[in-house]
């Protein structure tokens, strides 16, 4: 039994010395760092965004909290039915290829598909 013990003991012993070995960088930058703010200009954003009292990161932030819509719930409704085929369309099997090939004309002129791109990758 102590022999067991003792292996394990020089085992462990072994396992953490070798870890605490440090080595030097050998990526050592050769270009200082230069900051393109000044301080004076850092801590007025420090001050910014204290004074705006609200921390994004938090985990009570909530964006919507003050949203006020301009859009009635009508209008949004109606919108969505009109949409529906459309969204079905786009999020079928085929992902709107089908959907797109039979409606060219109603795709705005704005619209760049990914087939019209200037290269061909294959």
């Amino acid at each position: 039994m102590n022999r067991y013990a003792a292996a394990l003991l020089a085992v462990s012993a072994a396992a953490l010395c070798g870890q605490v070995l440090a080595e030097t960088p050998t990526a050592v930058p050769e270009q200082p760092f230069v900051s393109v703010k000044s301080r004076v200009d850092v801590q007025a954003e420090l001050a910014q965004y204290k004074q705006a009292g609200v921390n994004p990161w938090s985990m009570h932030y909530n964006p919507l909290r003050a949203f006020k819509s301009n859009t009635s719930r009508e209008a949004v409704t109606a919108d969505y039915i009109a949409a529906r085929d459309q969204v079905a369309a786009f999020t079928g099997e085929d992902s709107g290829a089908g959907y797109l090939a039979a409606n060219r004309s109603r795709v705005p002129a704005a619209t760049k598909l990914a087939s019209q791109g200037d290269a061909i990758v294959r």
